[in-house]
């Protein structure tokens, strides 16, 4: 009979067959009615949880008499109350750098992707349309300026991608000493909208809180260049939608690339979607099969850890409870 019980709120994907197949002592139950009321019906039988998207809230948690932890598959988790958590003494665990690398070179694709016009022009060259290369300019990298908002994992890997690129790389984060981001191979910014107005490129890469939300929007986009490109792959509702695109429309800015909206999925008539000099994907900037296996691992061994009490601490947002 095991000794624990998991609840997991995602498919059983591969990467968390590759660890939890090898302890007998854990039953994995999947659950694919994620609904609060479902949650806290059942909450109370399980000593862990792995979430996928779904909300985990305070009238669950206050229902989790056994758990130890839960982890999130993934590294965003506004969806989960971390108060409640750390009130509870439950350690909320990410997969740390599971998906840096991949979210990094999505930043990168799509201000490669804008600069190149290469939707744009592919949809033209299909139409026949060989003018379109004269009537809408294109834009090197090399030699560009990109400003990077969050020195957390992933700005930490996209920076030295954009000096491969031979970018001119500027970093905003308040949080991190600036000697950190000198060293990292960027020069630091301590305040970003001073900068704005001589940036080619502005990359959103942080968090989502109280202070980052709407954190970029007609103000920061106004004093931007008319040439310029805004790239979020970090968490919907950073960037003002509405005020992006009322700036896309007035050509206040030349383009964006867009992977998470505010509400997901978001509306096949999402007035964004009728502008041609934006790029969206569906909040998949950290899903590639390499990344999908990576983060199901680690989200598994998290859980293990913690049964064991060798929970990596640096995969732990709440390490008060610790």
């Amino acid at each position: 009979m095991a000794q624990y019980r998991v609840m997991l709120q995602m498919p059983y994907t591969p990467g968390i067959a590759s660890v939890f197949d090898h302890h007998p002592e854990i039953a994995v139950e999947q659950f694919t009615e994620t609904s609060e009321a479902n949650i806290v019906q059942h909450i109370a039988n399980y000593d862990a949880a792995i979430l996928g998207v779904a909300p985990f809230t305070p009238a669950i948690i206050a229902q989790a008499d056994k758990l130890k932890i839960v982890a999130r598959h993934g590294v965003g988790y506004d969806a989960v109350n971390v108060p409640a958590l750390t009130e509870a003494g439950i350690p909320l665990a990410v997969v740390g750098i599971a998906n840096s690398i991949t979210v990094a070179e999505h930043s990168l694709f799509f201000m490669m992707a804008l600069a190149k016009r290469a939707f744009l022009f592919d949809r033209e060259a299909r139409k026949g349309n060989w003018d379109i290369r004269r009537e809408v300019p294109a834009y090197d990298l090399a030699g560009r300026k990109a400003l990077v908002l969050g020195y957390g994992r992933i700005g930490r890997r996209l920076v030295p991608m954009l000096n491969a690129m031979q970018m001119q790389v500027y970093v905003y984060d308040p949080y991190v000493i600036q000697d950190a981001i000198a060293t990292g191979g960027a020069t630091p910014v301590e305040d970003f909208r001073a900068v704005l107005g001589d940036m080619d490129f502005v990359s959103v890469n942080c968090p989502k809180n109280e202070e980052t939300t709407g954190m970029i929007g007609t103000a920061e986009m106004e004093a931007m260049k008319p040439t310029a490109f805004l790239v979020n792959t970090a968490r919907g509702g950073i960037v003002d939608e509405a005020d992006l695109y009322d700036c896309l429309k007035r050509e206040v800015i030349a383009g964006a690339g867009i992977d998470p909206f505010v509400v997901e999925p978001p509306s096949p008539d999402h007035p964004l979607f009728a502008l041609d000099d934006i790029i969206v994907s569906p909040h998949s900037a950290g899903n590639t099969e390499e990344s999908m296996f990576r983060m199901g691992a680690t989200a598994a061994q998290n859980v293990v850890d913690c049964f064991n009490g060798k929970l990596n601490p640096e995969n732990v947002i709440n390490k008060e409870v610790l």
